[in-house]
């Protein structure tokens, strides 16, 4: 079977970040209200497309697609968002979703959807929960997905120390940025400063983990462009920008390279916030958008 590119940019985007686009078994009665009945009133019944995957008890940072029968992209501007137990339980939350923009607007060029949504909900044990989205608006449409929350975090979590990584910059390496970033044209802003200086000096930074070149999720371009935004629009603030690729000499024949093993991550891209005192004050898990990005900076970095 042929599938249109939009299709394949989708598939990819899941794969890339670890998730399914499975549409949950559920029974044919609904308890009454219960998340399964919601999603039966929301006219048409699919699965979530997940973009993240790795969750810990506290602030649950969900981002996904949700994707008609037909294979289009649903993107009204907020969701309805409800979290319970199970289908047949009631749900115990209920917030919206914002959609989030990838990239940078006249910088990134190829991305392979360009919103996804993001909500924020507050889970306070680790188990497996359920999640309806419905886009607000004249669509009738209910995504329905699992989110599975561990008692840690793969990666490391807010709170923890940033690991001191020696990572290269344009000085270690004689100003050669393809020796330090897949990026064209080079993000040589991002490459000025390592990891370990940056906590030695008590700096504040932010370091995303992303190789736009053999990204799987075709997101880590994105990443890296908002990242840079960023580091311009707070030029004049001593915070510091970093960006490390993951893979050993830039070549994935090569396998990971010590900082992404440094880090646990368990897929690209990732984004961390670290404050002066080399904690980690916030980090996104895959796309984040300009607005998300900005906003974390103001409030956890100045």
């Amino acid at each position: 079977m042929r599938y249109p590119l939009y299709a394949l940019a989708l598939f990819a985007l899941a794969a890339g970040c670890g998730s399914t686009h499975a549409r949950p078994q559920v029974q044919s009665v609904a308890p009454s209200g219960s998340l399964q009945s919601l999603w039966k009133q929301s006219g048409q019944e699919v699965g979530l497309i997940s973009a993240t995957t790795d969750y810990s008890p506290g602030d649950v940072r969900v981002s996904f697609l949700v994707v008609n029968n037909r294979g289009r992209v649903i993107e009204s501007p907020t969701a309805q968002v409800w979290v319970s137990d199970s289908l047949k339980a009631k749900p115990f939350q209920q917030t919206r979703a914002r959609l989030e923009a990838l990239g940078v607007p006249g910088v990134t060029t190829s991305v392979p959807v360009k919103s996804l949504y993001v909500a924020h909900v507050r889970i306070p044990t680790a188990g497996t929960y359920y999640v309806l989205a419905r886009p607000v608006g004249q669509v009738r449409i209910g995504g329905v997905g699992q989110v599975t929350v561990r008692k840690h975090s793969q990666t490391p979590e807010v709170g923890e120390h940033a690991f001191r990584s020696k990572t290269p910059t344009l000085a270690t390496v004689h100003g050669r940025a393809a020796q330090l970033t897949t990026r064209v044209p080079p993000d040589r802003g991002l490459l000025r400063y390592s990891i370990a200086n940056s906590i030695a000096k008590h700096v504040p930074f932010v370091v995303t983990f992303a190789t736009p070149r053999w990204c799987s999720s075709r997101t880590c371009g994105p990443v890296v462009d908002v990242v840079d935004h960023a580091r311009r629009v707070f030029a004049r603030s001593p915070i510091r920008f970093i960006h490390v690729e993951i893979y050993a000499q830039n070549d994935p024949r090569k396998g990971f390279n010590v900082w992404h093993r440094q880090w646990h991550l368990p897929s690209e891209p990732w984004t961390f916030l670290v404050g002066s005192d080399g904690r980690i004050k916030a980090k996104f898990a895959g796309s984040v958008s300009v607005r998300e990005l900005d906003d974390a900076i103001r409030r956890y970095l100045r």
